[in-house]
């Protein structure tokens, strides 16, 4: 199961040249500035623009090449966009069965039940859209697009217009979407803390190409490519909840290289979960020091380092077992511990978050 997609289009002051061989299910986050032709690649994907050359292959069904171009209303997909637009006139209930509608019965893939329990909607079914948040709007809307039982779902920036409290409400969701169900999602953000949490893959635009695509894992450890991310500059990976500790609210997680005590999220013991370290939270120490108040200290082994936008600073790259993390140094400490690769020591890691 694959997609793969190539887009050549002009416009006065822009090109967009991409070619992008993304995986058939799970999450790819298209991540890049403003004006970088993230929404562009989707409204090709869509049918809604048409590019001077392209091609689109989704798990197999050619949807546009040299030879043949399918229509928007023809390709099983669909689309959520920042605004949700939802037909005001009419309830919940009506606006997913529109959405249903729009399909024949006989392609139906997704249950009604189902997407209204994935998305906890049920009570809003007899609402009408003006009396509803911004996070339920969204939901709705994700949910009317889940009911034309779409091949691809293509998500705008869908957070974009919520403010943090009701980006929190609705972020459990899309991670419920991203488990249970088999359809590949496109999800165009700028945002790093939606990508780290959300995507399995990723895509970095970057001036109407893509510069760097992969694995999300893989992808923002690596130091050879243009990922802006600043303070948000960090390693994700899998744990599991080994432990609670009732009486300090502590949960420790273990993953492919150690352990790590985190706050208490309520995890379930044995349940897995993703882990994100960012770089600035990571110090290192050529020796062990215990008489710290952080719990975290690691062995590791320095694999490499590169100079960062400032100066000042430098990334560098340290494995644990079969898992990498990034520390964010300033030249002058790199120096001072000769941190050349292979070297051993220790690191103090002063966060970590659980973020699904």
């Amino acid at each position: 199961m694959s997609i793969s997609a190539s887009f050549e289009l002009a416009y006065p002051g822009f090109v967009l040249d991409v070619n992008l061989d993304l995986p058939g299910r799970g999450v790819t986050a298209l991540f890049g500035p403003s004006g970088c032709g993230k929404t562009t690649v989707l409204r090709c994907m869509a049918g809604l623009t048409r590019p001077t050359r392209g091609r689109l292959v989704v798990n197999g069904e050619i949807w546009q090449d040299d030879d043949s171009f399918l229509p928007t209303h023809r390709r099983h997909l669909g689309y959520v966009f920042q605004d949700a637009g939802l037909f005001s006139h009419l309830s919940v209930r009506r606006n997913l069965e529109y959405g249903r509608s729009r399909v024949p019965a006989s392609v139906h893939r997704v249950a009604f039940e189902r997407t209204v329990d994935l998305l906890d909607i049920g009570h809003l079914l007899e609402r009408m859209p003006a009396g509803l948040s911004g996070g339920e709007r969204q939901r709705v809307a994700i949910a009317q697009a889940l009911l034309t039982s779409p091949r691809l779902l293509l998500m705008d920036e869908p957070l974009a217009s919520l403010d943090i409290p009701r980006k929190q409400e609705i972020l459990p969701y899309l991670g419920r979407l991203r488990d249970e169900l088999e359809i590949p999602v496109l999800y165009v953000s700028h945002s790093p803390d939606e990508v780290a949490r959300l995507a399995d893959h990723i895509v970095v635009m970057e001036g109407g190409r893509a510069v760097a695509q992969g694995p999300l894992a893989e992808t923002l450890i690596r130091l050879d490519l243009p990922i802006h991310l600043g303070e948000d500059a960090g390693a994700v990976f899998d744990a599991t909840v080994a432990e609670r500790d009732a009486e300090w609210h502590l949960a420790r997680v273990v993953f492919d290289g150690g352990e790590l005590w985190v706050r208490d999220g309520g995890a379930a013991l044995g349940q897995r979960v993703r882990v994100r370290v960012l770089a600035r939270d990571v110090s290192v120490a050529c020796s062990r020091h215990d008489d710290v108040s952080i719990m975290n200290l690691l062995p590791a082994t320095v694999l490499a380092h590169h100079g960062e936008d400032h100066p000042a600073l430098v990334l560098v790259q340290l494995r644990i077992g079969n898992t990498v993390l990034l520390a964010r140094l300033t030249r002058r400490s790199a120096q001072r511990l000769d941190l050349a690769t292979g070297r051993q020591v220790w690191i103090q890691i002063k966060a970590v978050a659980l973020i699904g």
